[in-house]
């Protein structure tokens, strides 16, 4: 019965680190997330006839389309070149947030923290590490 007792003991001893541990990490996914903020990548498509524009955090920032494009007057092509630098951009955008929380996981595959960055407005970034 009181077998347990020395197990919860052992916990509460470590308490006060793991919580010190946890701050760290709070304040590191703080600074990825800054970093990741300010962080730019672009795609492209057509022969960087559009440009797309996106943040570490997989935001949107700008799209560019050649104005030769434009009067081309071909709506279709347009529409396929803009789907295919937005998508290049948020997989670089993508690469660049697992690489910066890489970081500060060290590269560990910790089952479950995908979700958990999910969660904390990083989605997918622990994918492919």
């Amino acid at each position: 019965m009181f077998g347990n007792l020395g197990n919860l003991a052992s916990v509460l001893k470590q308490a006060p680190e793991m919580l010190k541990q946890a701050q760290q990490m709070q304040e590191q996914m703080g600074q990825m997330r800054a970093n990741l903020d300010k962080l730019r990548v672009e795609g492209s498509a057509g022969g960087g006839m559009v440009k797309v524009e996106a943040s570490g955090q997989q935001r949107i920032l700008a799209v560019h389309v050649e104005k030769s494009l434009i009067e081309s007057d071909d709506q279709e092509l347009l529409e396929d070149l803009l789907v295919a630098a937005t998508n290049q951009a948020l997989e670089k955008a993508k690469e660049a947030a697992s690489a910066e929380f890489g970081k500060i996981t060290g590269g560990l595959n910790v089952p479950g923290l995908d979700d958990a960055m999910t969660k904390l407005g990083l989605g997918g970034i622990g994918e492919g590490m």
